[in-house]
């Protein structure tokens, strides 16, 4: 069975127990504070667990792709070197939404697995939650009772809060659990050690397959548990492991989920896969897992970055290159290679990576590279490291390894040892273990408990039609973040727009009476809209107005639709390949991220604003409806990539033959609103990515304003009707004047050159020149030093100058000693010179300069360099 049909039957056996099948959500996290991805298959149902919306169905299925790497669930340093950990993993999965329980939850899992799958019942083990003394949590007679009627009780083992207490986090809905296990070992090791010793004992071959989590309580601030107004199921069976144990393999790697990959690598690298621990095949696991998550997670949205989410899928895409590069000895860009294979898999379970083949493709090829070039940087690094060091590389230059350089400690391990040096570990795991304290202090989010002030069935969002509405306060809380404490506000009737698809949120304020609460910001945390404030009203209980900031709403909105009618104009001028990857729209500017392989021209950008202005001029209506998403498709209205949709969809048009987008933002009724646009910025901002920003309405016509007044400004400086010409004579003028002055200056410092040549002294052997001088600029301390450098053979050279009341210094070290006494230019800069003139520098081997405050060492700084000879 491969694992195409494995997948189908699971979404077809639950189809036929009257579960709605559902696309996975994006892997990328748009609405949720606390997760940068989608780490588990419930993630995208947190609203209904957590009674913020009614779920669209009683019992849903469905695939739903993963990524565990950071946080909680940190499972990348196992990635490639276990069987089974995984960045990017699908989670199968079947819910019910108050409705079945445990019965029928036990039920249908044991027929899926022994009936469908036919999998040996004496292969299977199961789990029950033991209970809990200190939580008051009882012994999970229910799900005992229910597993009894399929399995013998020998194989029903009892778990602890660790391994049958599933917690979605610090807070919120939570249960017991009842796990599913299948020992995967040959018939002669069975009979030698029972498997029911070795559940969650982290055994290769005896494995957890499926999860059925019963959710029962909300874990509160305070710890303690409170019922849930409804029950749910929320299961979740590993598709790797699971095919894995259909496919009778010993590893998830050794199934169809990866051959695939693993041969396309052997093809690129002429390399073989070995199925055994060592480096090299560690190098293919960690290739052919990694390049899923990175190619999803760019599909769905997510470019590599230094930051959040990017910062993840950088460090991802960074180990890969670095076990191909040292254990596959393969030095150019591979990964992007794998994006056909990839593409071609998954195209009829996650069709977005096939639709955007090429553009991912290309990201990742520009980050290898760029990751390529740093490697070999951070190899230069190593031999000067091991030229300076006896014994052990100190943790600090480690963690800058590893840091800047992208070197595991491992592969610094591997070259210390073929060195015959050792590593101190212990300083690196201190150095690494500040960093993380300090990247957890910086998200820390301390968040308290709801307080319900009124029970409301739905949060509801009006604000499309009304700005100022009558409503009350459901419920607010206490929250801390980065130092700064505010209040978050849920009301039961809202005109606040919360941020989303590019949109910023909402400003304004809630009154009662004469009192006034600034509202400064509005968020989504999943589907519940929040409000953000500094302070509560005297009495939140008390009916409450909502009214919005309509002006910065009005100019947020004429660039929201502006946004839309540019994306169209976009795909006209520079071709269909252009998407939306990114936006920003507040009452300011509009800001647009779309993909495109080349700097635009002067002309496409003239003539999307053309396109646009004209499309302003005409007053075309925007329509705005709800529709069922097949009917939206077939209408062309575009989605994006990376956006989570609903069966209903709200599709804006502006003439349906120029712009049809799903959109939620807020848009104006008419273009003729919008007023003027116009692009004032253009530039790359990834690899494949472009961004434009722009502005529209009031805005549009001061930066016009401005512009003409500067035009007028510089025409009257130059006394020039046409202050362009005379501009181009100047900077021609300027030019030819600096090209006389530099011949005159390079005269002029070759003769000095000769000069200081003569004040060279003989010191044990070595030429020494040292000397304070007068000099223009560091630009011409640089060349005196080029021009003395023929000059001189066997010599060190330090020069210092005092330029614009800053010390300067130059230290030339002729190739010679660099290897015959040890000395560096940029070691003696940085470890001497800088500290003496407050400042700091850096260079080459040969030549290195430094900068600095203190200009009344600049004597000690030429004894320092004398005395090393």
């Amino acid at each position: 069975m491969t694992a195409a049909e494995i997948r189908q039957q699971f979404l077809d056996f639950f189809q036929s127990k009257q579960h709605a099948v559902m696309p996975s959500a994006p892997i990328v996290v748009k609405n949720d504070p606390t997760l940068l991805f989608i780490n588990s298959g419930m993630a995208p149902f947190k609203d209904y667990f957590l009674g913020n919306k009614p779920a669209p169905h009683k019992r849903i299925a469905d695939t739903q792709k993963c990524l565990r790497v950071s946080g909680k669930h940190n499972d990348l340093e196992e990635v490639g070197v276990d069987t089974y950990h995984h960045t990017m993993f699908e989670m199968l999965g079947n819910w019910s939404f108050g409705d079945y329980f445990k019965k029928e939850a036990i039920e249908w899992s044991w027929e899926l697995l022994t009936e469908v799958y036919k999998l040996d019942k004496d292969r299977l083990y199961v789990t029950v939650f033991e209970g809990d003394e200190k939580e008051g949590l009882d012994f999970d007679q229910e799900s005992y009772d229910e597993w009894k009627k399929y399995i013998a009780e020998d194989r029903i083992l009892r778990g602890n809060k660790k391994d049958n207490f599933w917690e979605m986090g610090d807070t919120g809905p939570c249960g017991p659990c009842s796990e599913i296990h299948a020992d995967c070992r040959s018939a002669e090791e069975r009979a030698h050690v029972a498997g029911a010793t070795l559940i969650n004992a982290d055994h290769p071959q005896v494995i957890e397959i499926w999860n059925n989590v019963f959710m029962q309580f909300s874990r509160m601030k305070d710890g303690s548990l409170q019922p849930l107004p409804d029950r749910h199921v929320d299961t979740g069976m590993g598709f790797e492991r699971l095919v894995r144990v259909l496919q009778g393999k010993q590893s998830n790697y050794d199934t169809d989920v990866f051959t695939s990959t693993i041969t396309a690598i052997e093809t690129i690298t002429n390399k073989k896969y070995d199925y055994s621990d060592s480096k090299q095949a560690i190098a293919f696991r960690v290739l052919s897992d990694h390049i899923r998550a990175i190619s999803f997670t760019i599909a769905d949205g997510q470019l590599p970055s230094n930051t959040g989410a990017g910062y993840v899928i950088r460090r991802i895409l960074r180990r890969a290159v670095r076990y191909y590069y040292s254990y596959l000895d393969y030095k150019q860009p591979l990964l992007h290679q794998l994006l056909p294979v990839i593409a071609m898999q998954f195209d009829t379970v996650f069709p977005e990576l096939k639709k955007q083949e090429d553009f991912v493709a290309r990201v990742i090829k520009e980050e290898e590279e760029a990751f390529l070039r740093t490697l070999e940087k951070g190899l230069k690094k190593m031999d000067e490291i091991i030229k300076q060091t006896s014994t052990v590389i100190n943790g600090k230059e480690v963690f800058e390894l590893y840091d800047t350089y992208g070197f595991p400690i491992d592969l610094t391990r591997l070259i210390g040892s073929e060195n015959g040096l050792e590593v101190d570990e212990a300083a690196f795991e201190a150095k690494m273990l500040q960093q993380k304290t300090r990247s957890r202090a910086a998200t820390a989010i301390d968040t308290e408990d709801w307080i319900e002030v009124h029970e409301v069935a739905k949060n509801i969002f009006v604000g499309y039609d009304d700005l100022n509405v009558a409503t009350k306060v459901a419920r607010y809380r206490k929250v801390k973040a980065k130092g700064k404490e505010q209040f978050q506000i849920v009301l039961e009737t809202t005109p606040f727009y919360a941020e989303s698809g590019g949109q910023v949120g909402d400003v304004g304020e809630l009154m009662m009476g004469s009192e006034k609460l600034n509202i400064t910001d509005t968020k989504k945390e999943n589907d519940l809209i929040i409000h953000f404030a500094d302070s509560l009203l005297e009495d939140m209980s008390l009916p409450v107005t909502a009214k919005v900031n309509w002006e910065k709403r009005i100019e947020t909105t004429y660039n929201h639709t502006a946004t839309h009618l540019m994306h169209a104009a976009l795909r006209q001028v520079l071709g269909t390949h252009v998407a939306q990857k990114g936006s920003l729209v507040n009452a300011d500017i509009l800001r647009f991220d779309f993909s495109h392989f080349s700097k635009m021209t002067d002309e496409e950008i003239r003539k999307v604003e053309e396109i646009v202005n004209e499309k302003i001029r005409k007053n075309i209506p925007v329509v705005i409806k709800e529709l069922p998403k097949e009917e939206a498709v077939k209408l062309g209205a575009m989605a994006l990539f990376g956006e989570k949709y609903g069966d209903t969809v709200r599709v804006v048009t502006i003439d349906p033959n120029y712009s049809i987008e799903l959109c939620g933002g807020t848009h104006v009724g008419h273009t003729g609103m919008i007023g003027v646009f116009t692009i004032t910025a253009e530039s790359a901002v990834a690899a494949g990515v472009r961004r434009i920003e722009a502005l529209t309405g009031a805005a549009a016509m001061r930066y016009f304003v401005d512009k003409v007044s500067q035009h007028k400004q510089i025409a009257e400086l130059l006394k020039a009707k046409d202050p362009f010409k005379t501009v181009e004579k100047l900077i021609e003028d300027k030019n030819a004047l600096e090209k006389k002055l530099e011949a005159l200056e390079n005269k002029e410092l070759a003769v000095m050159a000769k000069e200081l040549v003569t004040k060279t002294t003989s010191i044990n052997g070595t030429n020494f020149l040292g000397l304070s001088i007068s000099i223009s600029s560091t630009d011409a301390l640089r060349k005196l030093a080029a021009q003395l450098k023929p000059l001189l053979n066997n010599a060190l050279v330090v020069l210092t100058s005092v330029v614009e009341e800053k010390a300067q210094v130059l230290v030339m070290v002729d190739e010679a000693l660099v290897t015959s006494k040890n000395l560096d230019a940029s070691k003696l800069i940085k470890e001497q010179i800088a500290p003496l003139i407050k400042g700091g520098g850096g260079g080459q081997k040969t030549m290195a300069t430094a900068g600095g405050q203190d200009t009344s060492q600049l004597d000690k700084v030429i004894e320092t360099i004398k005395t090393l000879l």
